[in-house]
């Protein structure tokens, strides 16, 4: 079974400041942290309990060559991702979002 995804706004625009940080770094480099995100979400949708609950019923899966993790819940038929979150913030700030 594929689950629904859902991303709350808050984890959309930390994926779109993601995304702008690396192509301002250098061209081409935020399609790749794009398409390594895009990797993380595929696999959550088909297996969303492959990863460890950290928080919770909070899940954590590591974006591969990029600082950040998406965190996110099972719901029924839907993976909601709470957040893409850059791996060196506080964890408060994605943990509060956890708890509403």
């Amino acid at each position: 079974m594929i689950y629904q995804l859902a991303i709350d706004p808050e984890a959309q625009t930390e994926f779109d400041e993601g995304y702008d940080f690396y192509e301002g770094e250098q061209s081409g480099l935020g399609e790749e942290f794009g398409d390594a995100v895009e990797v993380v979400l595929k696999r959550i949708t088909k297996m969303p309990r492959l990863h460890s609950l950290v928080f919770g019923r909070i899940r954590k899966a590591v974006v591969r060559k990029f600082p950040y993790c998406v965190y996110y819940r099972e719901e029924d038929s839907i993976v909601r991702v709470i957040s893409i979150f850059f791996a060196k913030r506080n964890p408060s700030i994605w943990q509060r979002r956890a708890t509403e």
